[in-house]
């Protein structure tokens, strides 16, 4: 009997391990140093920082201010004529799993923060191109749905992994979003928005456009800055060579000198939309670059 027995349970399949969970992983942003930039060189800033293009003068008249907005055990054995049950499959696990922001290879989906609830997907033509795409996504249980979507413009000369003051490249990365501002009141967003005639700005583009109105509305993007802070603030943790002052701003009609423009009724509603409880990102580069 004991040996009869022994057969039996050594025939016993153990119950699967389910599968682990993937931990996100998370990026993080360099320690930050404040240079201690008087706020007459605020007009210098926006000027190198070339979000306009060419001839871009910033007018600075006051400091920027933030304004009021079954079980386990052993299973009787089966009668011979029962049918098995098939096997899940790779295409059944791809089918139930969270939907992932389109176009984005393994790298660029490791640095997008593991809270971030709140996805601006940029896309650029090409390397070279300022001519890009702008997506809103939301994440919810289903993973990344789809908002509106906008063209956009970007700098000049397209991208960059390794962005430099003046190169006309926009910087390729996932960077987080914070803090708003603009030379207009604002428009509504729960974002930090910093009220200020800093923002005004003349002259003209690469066209020849002209670059009135094109920090109306602006949202800092948290590249080489001191999140925060208003936009205007010149503090650069990587240092003034590796540029700043790149946002995502009012279109003047052309490409700018590295940041991401749109029509001034998309900044309005993309203002209205962001949410810092919802810890928003920015995902930005050329379509080749981020399927890396």
């Amino acid at each position: 009997m004991a040996t009869s027995a022994m057969r039996r349970l050594s025939r016993r399949r153990l119950p699967r391990a389910p599968f682990g969970n993937r931990r996100a992983t998370t990026s993080t942003i360099p320690g930050l140093n404040r240079l201690g930039i008087p706020v007459a060189v605020l007009a210098l800033s926006v000027a190198l920082a070339g979000c306009a293009g060419t001839g871009t003068s910033v007018r600075t008249v006051d400091a920027a201010r933030p304004a009021a907005g079954g079980a386990n055990g052993a299973s009787a054995a089966a009668p011979a004529t029962t049918q098995a049950m098939p096997g899940r499959t790779s295409a059944d696990n791809e089918a139930s799993a969270p939907a992932q922001l389109p176009g984005l290879g393994p790298k660029t989906l490791a640095e997008i923060p593991a809270n971030a609830r709140q996805a601006v997907l940029v896309t650029g033509r090409s390397r070279n191109s300022s001519d890009s795409k702008v997506v809103l996504y939301q994440r919810t249980d289903a993973g990344w749905e789809p908002g509106a979507s906008w063209p956009a413009h970007d700098a000049r000369n397209g991208w960059t992994d390794d962005h430099h003051l003046n190169d006309l490249r926009s910087p390729i990365g996932v960077f987080t979003l914070t803090d708003a501002g603009g030379r207009l009141p604002d428009p509504g967003t729960k974002l930090p928005y910093y009220q200020s005639q800093g923002f005004t700005v003349s002259g003209t583009g690469f066209k020849g456009e002209p670059l009135a109105g094109s920090f109306d509305y602006v949202i800092a993007i948290n590249y080489n800055r001191e999140p925060g802070t208003s936009p205007l603030d010149w503090t650069r943790p990587l240092g003034s060579a590796k540029g700043g002052g790149v946002w995502l701003h009012v279109d003047h009609g052309g490409p700018t000198h590295a940041c991401v423009s749109l029509e001034k009724k998309h900044m309005e509603e993309l203002l209205r939309t962001l949410q810092p409880a919802q810890h928003p990102v920015i995902v930005m580069g050329d379509a080749e670059s981020l399927k890396r």
